[in-house]
């Protein structure tokens, strides 16, 4: 699957497509983001979405991420692409929910650990932004934040 950083027209539909995700700002450790501060990675014809944040760094965000076509490989492609991109960057951290446990399945297995729990992180996001479900996937509450982090190894050459 050919994944490239969003330019131009396909910038701005990848950004409504994360947009309609997601909704903004995308809200996690009591930090606000915002698509179009991100660069944005795009997988085939729209299959797949990511947006990564660029500005705590060593540290990249992976904001959020897509795959509009599950289990083909293509959130697999996308942070592919994105470790690659990540020169001069020692970790790409991720924050996920209590309840996304395909998410917390398919990070591990690609050495994601996991870093850091919030209890009632959600809780206090949903506050901010109202719009941030109660209810999540397989019909567990939404209460608790994950971070995920991957330590990225230094380039050779």
């Amino acid at each position: 699957m050919h994944v490239r950083i969003a330019q131009d027209r396909q910038r701005g539909a990848a950004i409504d497509a994360l947009i309609e995700a997601w909704g903004e700002p995308v809200l996690v450790r009591g930090q606000a983001y915002v698509f179009a501060d991100c660069e944005i990675f795009v997988a085939g014809d729209l299959q797949g979405v990511a947006a990564v944040s660029h500005r705590d760094k060593p540290v990249a965000e992976l904001v959020a991420i897509n795959a509009f076509t599950p289990r083909a490989g293509v959130g697999t492609a996308l942070l592919e692409a994105i470790v690659a991109s990540l020169d001069g960057f020692s970790t790409l951290r991720l924050t996920t929910t209590n309840d996304n446990l395909d998410a917390l399945r398919f990070y591990q297995r690609r050495d994601f650990r996991l870093t850091a729990l919030r209890p009632g992180a959600v809780d206090e996001a949903r506050r901010r932004k109202p719009t941030i479900p109660i209810v999540g996937d397989y019909g567990l509450p939404i209460h608790d934040e994950l971070d995920f982090c991957l330590v990225l190894r230094p380039r050779e050459g």
